[in-house]
């Protein structure tokens, strides 16, 4: 198994751009989770980009510039190259040059940033506020806490440190307004709840089943 290819089956997380290519089919996840379980997030702008032979398809490889750094500081302080499969039926990502921030989040294999649709890929200027702060602050408090995918009713919070994830029961289908709009954090009393206030959530429980 190639890097790559193993780094689809580990993690399956919010992609941009087309979930319909081909083979490439994404389970969908909420961006906490998909900031708690990757190895790196950042904030980057790519700069360059060029084909290499890797793989079936070979490998893209983007140059960027990166601006911040949320996740990753022990497994690699700063990122100057991302690797996705050059095929995009093999989920390999297609980003823009000098055009735009993005917020990447991905996984180290070898010493290198692998990233692709199924991880959580998205212009900068596409976050909500929540988004962005969740990036900064809250999204890291709930790793701990475990985000339930509800697709059909009736479904259920079965432990004490579960938030029941709904977007997907939506019309307006996925991703909507949990995933846009609240973290899932501990709260006193060790229970995990959403969040979707504007202080410190210390002082703030809502209930498991809102929204």
């Amino acid at each position: 198994m190639t890097p790559w290819l193993g780094l689809i089956v580990l993690l399956g997380s919010w992609s941009l751009g087309d979930w319909g290519a081909e083979a490439c089919t994404c389970s969908p996840s909420h961006p906490q989770d998909a900031f708690c379980n990757s190895d790196i997030v950042i904030r980057a702008k790519v700069v360059g980009k060029k084909l290499v032979k890797e793989g079936p398809f070979g490998t893209l490889v983007y140059t960027i510039k990166q601006m911040k750094m949320y996740r990753g500081f022990t497994k690699m302080p700063h990122v100057q190259y991302i690797h996705t499969e050059a095929s995009e039926s093999l989920c390999g990502l297609k980003l823009e040059v000098n055009k735009y921030q993005y917020l990447l989040t991905g996984r180290v294999y070898d010493g290198k940033m692998y990233t692709g649709l199924c991880n959580f890929v998205e212009r900068w200027d596409q976050l909500t506020l929540s988004q962005r702060k969740g990036l900064n602050y809250r999204y890291h408090l709930g790793c701990n806490c475990k985000i339930k995918s509800c697709y059909y009713l009736p479904c259920f919070v079965t432990s004490k440190n579960e938030c029941l994830w709904t977007d997907m029961l939506s019309n307006f289908g996925y991703p909507g307004y949990q995933s846009k709009h609240y973290a899932c954090i501990r709260q006193k009393g060790g229970y995990c709840s959403w969040y979707r206030g504007w202080a410190p959530p210390d002082k703030s429980i809502i209930n498991a089943t809102d929204p």
